[in-house]
């Protein structure tokens, strides 16, 4: 089984690129629906982050918006959080991988790929990128969203251009939609030929 990291930065399009992939019958690990399902309505992490940060759960679950304000920009708060969240979704990535045991290929979609270190339990590593004007726009359109955050988002990410150096395939989304997928489908052929770069 090749294991295939994707990873961009946020308002790269990454979610369309994974469900690409999906479409294309390659088992997908989506990092970011496992935190909101961990976090959400009887998660398992939600009593750990209520104890950890009071005020932030309700019977939702957590909300994120209150949580973010706890944590966003203060990297104590966000280690802390990482350390009740990332254990789990290791679990989690343990039972897909089970359930997946077969598959040739499979896709880890892990946001935060390289800040994590994540890089090192994948084989290889596809990049979604686009031009930063069209992030941005992208970004700002997202409900709650201002220039402020997410500069401050930015800040925590390892920037585009490094993740694009050290990528072993690096998928373009600011290019109409047909092409994105043409770029996933050739990723997909190089992996199942044994190729890379």
């Amino acid at each position: 089984m090749l294991k295939l990291g994707l990873t961009g930065s946020i308002g790269m399009g990454k979610s369309t690129v994974a469900k690409m992939f999906a479409d294309e019958g390659v088992p997908v690990f989506d990092a970011d629906a496992e935190v909101h399902k961990l976090q959400g309505p009887a998660g398992r992490v939600v009593a750990a982050i209520e104890a950890r940060f009071p005020g932030t759960t309700n019977e939702n679950g957590v909300d994120r918006a209150t949580l973010g304000q706890a944590v966003l920009g203060d990297d104590a708060a966000m280690k802390a959080l990482e350390a009740i969240v990332h254990p789990a979704v290791g679990e989690e990535r343990a039972k897909f991988l089970a359930q997946h045991a077969a598959a040739p290929l499979v896709v880890f979609d892990i946001p935060l790929l390289y800040e994590t270190g994540g890089q090192r339990a994948v084989d290889m590593v596809a990049v979604v990128s686009a031009a930063p004007e069209i992030q941005r726009a992208r970004t700002l359109q997202r409900p709650g969203m201002s220039d402020a955050k997410f500069d401050a988002i930015l800040a925590r990410q390892v920037p585009d251009a490094d993740k694009r150096a050290r990528a072993d395939f690096v998928i373009p989304t600011d290019v109409p939609l047909d092409e994105t997928r043409a770029h996933v489908r050739r990723v997909i052929a190089c992996l199942k030929a044994g190729e890379g770069r």
